[in-house]
């Protein structure tokens, strides 16, 4: 191979070697960027998976409480109609006693106990007069027994009714704070699908750009092998030019010293002519002798 050849390659080589290498940065570049965004995602997918556990955490923690007070307020309910069957029974005594009371009214009874009793601890009475007059005192008090069982009845349905109004505000209550949480279970039920199908969405554009990543490192494989065989080729180039050099440098040196002997030679016979003639020798040619001699002694 020529040397211009030898440099032809080379140059060319180089020119390959440093195409490869813008492609291989911008490869590389293009990786690092897919990758970084690709990381970004899936960050942002860890996040959400995050924020959709806590609020299926919180969905459920509402959901308990519903059903707590889902449980409280039917509690409630049945209570509620248990007074009020115990109301129906109440009224049914009563209409059960307002058929055993006399026709008599209550105010017009009471009125006429209250003279007699009157009568009996003011009036001086005969015997017979004074049991006739208790006996009606007690046929009286018979008769407004009827009266005051009703009353009492009555007043036992009116404390029933008292407790059952505060049954319906604690029912009316429970029912209130139970849709507030069923409205708030709702909402983050549908956040948390939000969350779900955006998470969603974020894991299959991470997933292909993961995909474009492997790609494109896939494509970076044949520009390394391929700058690997060229780097290869110019450090074997490198090789071969560097054994070329020390090669032509021997064979110069070789030749350098071929030629000097061969002049020195010349020179040594042109200077033992001159002597064998009597002739005058410069002082190098004395030198190139004496040096000749003393090589001659050494051997």
């Amino acid at each position: 191979m020529t040397e211009p050849q030898k440099n032809s390659d080379m140059a060319t080589i180089n020119q390959q070697l440093d195409l490869l290498e813008r492609q291989t940065n911008q490869a590389r570049t293009e990786t690092l960027i897919l990758a970084e965004k690709r990381d970004k995602l899936n960050e942002q997918f860890r996040l959400l998976r995050l924020e959709t556990q806590q609020l299926r955490t919180e969905r459920d923690t509402i959901n308990q409480k519903v059903q707590a007070l889902k449980k409280q307020r039917d509690e409630t309910r049945t209570t509620i109609n248990e007074i009020i069957d115990e109301i129906k029974i109440v009224r049914q005594k009563i209409a059960d006693l307002k058929k055993k009371t006399p026709k008599r009214s209550y105010s017009d009874l009471k009125k006429e106990l209250e003279d007699i009793e009157w009568r009996i601890q003011t009036t001086s009475l005969e015997k017979e007069e004074e049991r006739q007059l208790m006996e009606n005192v007690k046929q009286l008090e018979t008769q407004l027994s009827a009266y005051k069982k009703i009353e009492q009845q009555l007043k036992k349905i009116t404390d029933i009714e008292q407790g059952l109004r505060k049954l319906h505000e604690t029912a009316d209550k429970l029912h209130n704070e139970l849709s507030t949480y069923a409205q708030k279970s709702q909402e983050t039920h549908q956040k948390m699908l939000t969350k779900i199908d955006e998470a969603k969405k974020i894991k299959t554009e991470a997933d292909a750009l993961h995909q474009a990543y492997i790609q494109a490192r896939d494509e970076m494989k044949p520009l390394n092998e391929e700058r690997r065989k060229l780097a290869e080729q110019k450090r074997q180039l490198d090789e071969f030019q560097q054994r070329s050099y020390q090669l032509k440098r021997q064979q110069d040196e070789k030749t350098r010293k071929t030629a000097e002997q061969e002049i020195k030679q010349k020179l040594e016979t042109q200077a033992r002519e001159k002597l064998q003639r009597g002739e005058k020798l410069t002082w190098d040619e004395f030198q190139l002798l004496a040096q000749d001699e003393e090589t001659e002694t050494q051997d």
